[in-house]
């Protein structure tokens, strides 16, 4: 990070802090997890006093009264010291007060209208704000990783934890409000049968989910390799909160395709440890993003056929069949994917272009 001549630098807080911030947004996310389950399994839900609301509020102002503690030198006085907060930390300050103020609104909200069960909960505004907020409170151990200076490039999951479970809180957060679009929240019969000739609406309302879904879980790592070399163990994390999301959706119907999806994670580490992807290594940056998504949808796709036992559907004529899997699906959509996580690579890794002084 460069600072300007006579600029004051930032404090920088520790490892310990920034990993507490980290494992309290953990606390946060679980209560969201908690909260979504609810949502989408509890019947007749018409109170916004419960269990799951406790968990989260309550992770909230744990996380929230920390960072209030970390931040306590610039905000003691009457009128806060903005340039004297920790790096990483100012924009998690007005965050807590947005998020606050969307809790009230959240509250009132559901006492005039209820409580959503459908996809109306993913586009509540006052659910709009309590996420954007949340997004940015749980990114705080990144953004303060990101602005260290005496951090190695290379620096290794133990260093880089805070950071790798902040971009996994994150990602879980923007998977679950692209729920609409989550690959993995379907049991593995339907994705059988999307990939059949049977409905082809069905099967392009799945292989778009497959498009979000690889963003989601492919771009979080080609940030980290713009900044340190992505370490090994940080697919796993990222793709376990991904799974734990959509598995907490589904009532826990679809745990052959969460466990491939961690599986895929491990698979993903083993890439990640072999090439190294990382600020400057581009082309390997730019292999790795080529190379995972290969990995994720080809276990999705293998994982999906074995654990859905081939079932039996009812065809457009009214007869029950097997469903004849297209082989351009399954040999293709993988390989969509990978292109798509290199176009973004490809854009992450440019080079900005030299300009040469002229007289």
């Amino acid at each position: 990070m460069t600072v300007a001549a006579g600029a004051p630098s930032r404090p920088h807080t520790t490892y310990r802090t920034d990993l507490v911030t980290a494992l309290l947004s953990g606390w946060f996310t679980v209560g969201l997890l908690l909260d979504a389950w609810a949502h989408n399994n509890v019947p007749e839900l018409e109170t916004f006093f419960t269990p799951w609301h406790a968990v989260f509020y309550w992770g909230f102002v744990a996380t929230a009264a920390w960072i209030a503690w970390t931040c306590r030198r610039a905000l003691r006085s009457g009128r806060p010291d903005l340039a004297a907060l920790p790096a990483g930390y100012p924009p998690a300050v007005f965050a807590v007060a947005g998020f606050a103020v969307a809790g009230i609104a959240d509250f009132t909200w559901h006492s005039a209208f209820g409580i959503e069960q459908d996809i109306d909960i993913l586009f509540s505004p006052s659910h709009l704000g309590l996420a954007a907020a949340m997004l940015v409170i749980v990114t705080t151990p990144l953004r303060a990783a990101w602005a260290a200076t005496d951090a190695p490039p290379a620096p290794g999951l133990r260093r880089l934890l805070p950071a790798v479970l902040s971009v996994a809180f994150a990602g879980t957060l923007v998977l679950l409000f692209l729920q609409y679009a989550n690959a993995f929240s379907y049991l593995a019969s339907d994705v059988v049968f999307g990939l059949s000739n049977l409905d082809e609406s069905w099967t392009a309302e799945l292989v778009s989910a497959i498009l979000v879904t690889n963003l989601v879980l492919v771009v979080p790592l080609l940030a980290l390799a713009r900044r340190w070399v992505v370490p090994p163990g940080a697919a796993t994390i990222l793709f376990a909160c991904a799974g734990g999301l959509s598995a907490a959706v589904t009532g826990f119907a679809n745990t052959a395709l969460v466990l491939g999806l961690v599986g895929a994670g491990a698979a993903v580490d083993l890439l990640a440890a072999w090439l190294r992807p990382g600020p400057e290594r581009p082309v390997r940056v730019r292999v790795f993003a080529a190379l995972a998504p290969l990995v994720i949808w080809s276990v999705y796709l293998v994982t999906a056929y074995v654990a859905s036992g081939r079932p039996r559907f009812i065809g457009p004529d009214g007869t029950a069949a097997e469903t004849a899997g297209l082989v351009e699906l399954y040999a293709g959509l993988p390989v969509v994917q990978s292109l798509l996580a290199l176009v973004v690579a490809l854009a992450l890794t440019a080079r900005p272009p030299v300009v040469v002084a002229t007289r």
